[in-house]
């Protein structure tokens, strides 16, 4: 009984704190529920981009295959909706897929002239994480046809992938590191 009154006056409180004056109440309580359903459907999807996020890094560390989509031009790229630069202005993101059907099906509208091409891990992780690192650049994984993704920092992926690759059990040849092991302490060490 008491959480019920509790609740009653909380409601309360939270109505007379708003203008109902201008905004009847069932418009008030209506108006919140969209608001409510918004911040669902944001958490849905924030859940939804790190589960893909966690199936990329699974899949490309058993295949040791990332797949991009390029033409002519280059490399398939978004801007960030998460991270902006000093200037304000959204951060680019160059898209990376596990499996190639997922990178085909975002083959339409601006990126209906490109093609799906194979990237081997060890060169992604240590040409590609480490240039767009450099680059100022977010790494784009598991987007869909609607073009919704995770966004990585390309540091912390090459940590993701390491992590992975070792409790697999599995090794990468780098022309720059002697091994996954090496490549993850010079990154922690940029990284700390």
């Amino acid at each position: 009984m008491k959480s019920l009154i509790i609740a009653a006056v909380s409601l309360t409180l939270l109505v007379l704190s708003h203008n109902t004056t201008e905004m009847g109440f069932f418009d008030f309580l209506f108006n919140n529920k969209k608001l409510e359903n918004k911040q669902r459907e944001q958490f849905q999807d924030s859940v939804t981009t790190q589960i893909r996020h966690k199936e990329f890094i699974k899949k490309v560390c058993d295949s040791k295959i990332v797949y991009a989509l390029k033409n002519s031009e280059g490399f398939a790229t978004s801007s960030s909706v998460q991270f902006e630069d000093k200037k304000g202005k959204p951060i680019g993101i160059i898209c990376f897929w596990a499996e190639k059907a997922r990178a085909k099906s975002c083959i339409k509208e601006n990126w209906k002239n490109y093609k799906v091409v194979e990237v081997p891990l060890a060169a992604f992780m240590e040409n590609w994480c480490i240039g767009m690192e450099n680059d100022n650049l977010l790494i784009g994984t598991g987007f869909d046809e609607n073009m919704f993704g995770y966004e990585a920092e390309p540091l912390e992926l090459i940590l993701e992938l390491t992590t992975e690759l070792k409790s697999l059990g599995k090794d990468l040849e780098f022309r720059k590191f002697k091994g996954i092991s090496d490549l993850e302490k010079q990154v922690k060490a940029i990284i700390e």
